[in-house]
């Protein structure tokens, strides 16, 4: 099949029923990209942002359109940040990905890591516990806004992609997470402190596959492996439910996320919580001591 352009065909969107080529399905994305970021403000002139990269496509993608976009404005700064979870032959590759990316595009890249922070790495966490996730998700954001906030870094973009959206929303429904759920969007938050780094979701409306596409057109380095640890988890059911769906019904993804949008748009959720800081680090948190300290307090005795 052909594009609109005449040139052959790598993709068919089946919500809009256009084919697209490999130049113009890069060029759609990056439109996107823009767009997303001009209507919701997420960055400003004077920012130093700070993208979490894990060596996978929509991160490797974030960060390559970061630098194609932004790289030439000589007020923003670009920087990368990846963290080390410790797990073998997982991370290791990644790591390894990310520092041929960064070399490509010539952006510095920090390297945080589980072990010099909370003392142990998931691969030792894993053999204790039956939720590696619950544990890998608190202390991994936990380290990207300390680890950002170091680096004087203004704003965190993180690769979030359209199925990673839908899938939040639709997890924080099931378990009737009001708190969570008025955290998502493409720049979510609501509490604002000089502790808290806002983050940002440029890619938010791109759908995965088409991320897939165009890291492999832009030659972006990246592996396809997902963590061994997160065979057992409710995003993964949730993606599943909602892939289905997606083949039966086209755009059912982009209606979640949409929907979500619209109604917070017209709600106003009642914040819980007075934002304290932990008696042991110092962090923001809304309890005496933050999760990751308590998890950390947890895992000394494993």
């Amino acid at each position: 099949m052909k594009c609109s352009c005449g040139r052959e065909a790598i993709y068919y969107r089946r919500y809009e029923g256009r084919f697209y080529c490999e130049n113009c399905l890069s060029k759609q994305i990056e439109k996107t990209f823009k767009q997303t970021i001009g209507k919701y403000h997420l960055l400003d002139k004077k920012d130093h942002v700070i993208v979490a990269v894990s060596g996978g496509k929509d991160s490797g993608s974030l960060l390559y359109l970061m630098s194609k976009v932004f790289g030439e404005v000589r007020t923003i700064k670009i920087s990368a940040l990846i963290i080390d979870e410790g797990i073998k032959n997982y991370r290791t590759v990644g790591i390894k990905k990310a520092k041929e990316l960064c070399t490509d595009l010539n952006i510095p890249l920090h390297i945080a890591s589980f072990k010099e922070e909370f003392g142990k790495t998931m691969d030792k966490i894993t053999k204790k516990t039956d939720n590696p996730c619950t544990f890998c998700g608190v202390f991994k954001r936990y380290l990207l806004n300390k680890k950002t906030r170091e680096l004087g870094g203004t704003k965190l973009a993180v690769g979030h992609n359209l199925n990673d959206e839908a899938e939040s929303i639709m997890m924080n429904l099931i378990r009737g997470d009001l708190t969570r759920f008025e955290r998502l969007g493409p720049k979510p938050g609501l509490i604002r402190n000089e502790k808290f780094i806002p983050r940002i979701k440029p890619l938010i409306k791109v759908p995965e596959k088409e991320l897939m596409l165009f890291a492999m057109v832009n030659k972006i380095p990246f592996f396809k492996s997902r963590c061994p640890y997160s065979y057992n988890n409710v995003r993964r059911d949730v993606m599943n439910i909602i892939n289905e769906l997606e083949e039966k019904y086209p755009s059912t993804k982009k209606q979640i996320v949409g929907f979500y949008n619209s109604i917070m748009k017209k709600m106003k959720i009642e914040t819980g919580g007075k934002l304290k800081f932990c008696k042991l680090c110092g962090e923001p948190t809304t309890q005496e001591i933050c999760k990751a300290c308590e998890f950390k307090n947890l895992i000394s005795k494993f």
